[in-house]
């Protein structure tokens, strides 16, 4: 078997695989699915970074509890 034939035999596997895609358990949240303008993609941003800054924010704080109670 030459290189080509292995190569089109994989292409074969990879369509197969990916032929299903659109139908089944996830098929109507793809075919829903759109891409964010770009004020949803900012404000999910901004969101996401307050939850980063405020998870930090709860972290130090309890590092610094931790290092009063007990120096």
């Amino acid at each position: 078997m030459n290189i080509i034939d292995k190569s089109w035999e994989i292409q074969e596997k990879i369509e197969e695989r990916f032929k299903g895609l659109g139908k089944g358990k996830y098929g109507r949240v793809l075919k829903m699915s759109r891409k964010p303008t770009g004020e949803e993609y900012r404000r999910t941003m901004m969101l996401a970074g307050l939850g980063v800054i405020l998870i930090g924010l709860l972290g130090f704080g309890i590092y610094w509890a931790s290092k009063l109670v007990r120096p």
